[in-house]
């Protein structure tokens, strides 16, 4: 399953039943308080001990994700995330599911434009079996020939379903192409075109995987109930012993200077709503000006983020719109978007709906923010991360998908107290220099 993964996403997480700790406690410390060590084949390991719980989560993420697949082979880390369930040196096809599932426990796997990532929750002291298994597994997986057809037949199904099958993905991927190209690493779709599905061969799956899965381009993450003098002798039993490997490191494309199509419009017979989208290149903590990450995540919530927002206000409560929102991802590899969208509300039409739109957007630009509209976003946005401490699938996402982007830990352990520091003229900066950006498209999804 294709999913991206995010601190927001993953503040959502659910939770232990233990009380969170005080908003003082959390200022003070890292959130994870994890420990971390690298071994002698690369391998970063990572443990965020909780012991509420006799339970652990075991997650490796690899630095490859869509934006990794080649030119011409859109969808290969998707693909190449389901055939790793088909056997490895020592485990046989079918064998590590139904492993996870004879001791209780649940696993999966998920790929987004920067990472693929494999997990498994399980009680504590199965541990050591699920570490030799993923080891096994990153010691080289077979791509078992014999199945690697009717797997290449279980991807495009699933893109029938989520892709073609959903008039909202369907113009969420025509929108994509239309703003960055069709073989941009932004403008392609995680799960691929279904020709360059149809195209990957295995020996392709066999390259991607010697050149972006070895152990110095992975994270261990384990997270739960145990310690770090037991997790560093499991280390060593299992993951230690994978070879070291070369592997080519991330390069992302540069981003145009201008959209493909400055509008896009769709019809669909399958569509009962007009719904508007607006997307605009935005910096991320990776790319270009970073400093404007966090403030423009502030800056999200202020004008889109829920029922206080001023999109709500000037069109859901004016009668304009059904919904309304805008959203920013600063954690990605290479450029990020600021989105807006709105559900139209019959008998508004789309002129009007999208000047009231524009006309929020241009009285941020000039009048900029409040205090009391920062101050209400950073509580808002920071509430989730205390609640997330107990989570035992939070951590090691959160830990994980940092890390991968080549982000210091910190970026993960103290995101609250970075989002806390945000003032008004930072979210005033940072909207000033995104939002009238010359990469943006807007698009319209119509009724037929």
């Amino acid at each position: 399953m294709t999913r991206r993964t995010t601190l927001a996403s993953a503040l959502a997480a659910p939770l232990l039943t233990a009380p969170p700790p005080s908003r003082a406690a959390a200022v003070e410390r890292p959130l994870f308080g994890a420990k971390h060590w690298r071994l002698a084949n690369g391998l970063r390991v990572v443990l965020a001990e909780n012991r509420r719980a006799p339970v652990v989560a075991h997650y490796v993420f690899y630095g490859a994700g869509s934006g990794e697949d080649p030119a011409g082979l859109s969808g290969i880390a998707h693909f190449m995330e389901h055939m790793m369930f088909k056997g490895s040196a020592n485990v046989p096809t079918g064998a590590f599911s139904r492993a996870v599932s004879r001791e209780g426990g649940q696993d999966n796997a998920f790929t987004s434009r920067d990472t693929t990532a494999y997990f498994q929750h399980v009680e504590s002291s199965r541990l050591a079996l699920m570490m030799r298994m993923e080891a096994d597994r990153m010691a080289g997986p077979l791509f078992n020939a014999a199945e690697f057809e009717a797997e290449r037949g279980v991807v495009i199904e699933e893109r029938r379903q989520v892709v073609e099958s959903q008039p909202r993905s369907r113009f969420r991927e025509a929108f994509d192409a239309a703003m960055w190209g069709a073989q941009h690493w932004r403008g392609r779709p995680i799960i691929g075109w279904m020709d360059e599905i149809r195209a990957i061969t295995r020996a392709d799956m066999l390259e991607f995987f010697a050149q972006r899965y070895a152990p110095s381009n992975a994270v261990l993450v384990v997270a739960g109930d145990c310690t770090e003098a037991r997790l560093r002798e499991l280390v060593d039993e299992t993951y230690a012993r994978v070879p070291a490997r070369s592997f080519i490191a991330r390069a992302r494309d540069a981003i145009p200077a201008a959209p493909g199509e400055a509008r896009v419009e769709r019809r669909d017979a399958a569509t009962r709503e007009a719904i508007y989208t607006r997307a605009i290149a935005a910096p991320s903590a990776t790319w270009g000006a970073a400093q404007h990450a966090n403030p423009l995540e502030v800056l999200g919530h202020i004008l889109g983020g829920g029922t206080g927002s001023r999109l709500h206000r000037a069109l859901v409560e004016a009668g304009l719109a059904v919904t309304a929102g805008a959203g920013y991802d600063g954690e990605t590899a290479g450029a990020s978007i600021f989105s807006i969208s709105a559900t139209l509300r019959a008998p508004t039409t789309r002129e009007a709906l999208e000047s009231a739109i524009l006309r929020e957007v241009q009285r941020i630009i000039d009048d900029g923010v409040t205090d009391a509209e920062v101050t209400r976003s950073r509580r808002q946005l920071t509430a989730g991360a205390l609640l997330s401490l107990d989570g035992i699938g939070a951590a090691p996402r959160i830990l994980g998908g940092v890390l991968t982007l080549g982000l210091p830990i910190e970026e993960a352990e103290h995101w609250p107290e970075r989002l806390r520091a945000v003032t008004a003229a930072q979210v005033n900066e940072a909207a000033r220099a995104v939002l009238p950006g010359a990469l943006a498209t807007t698009g319209w999804l119509l009724p037929a």
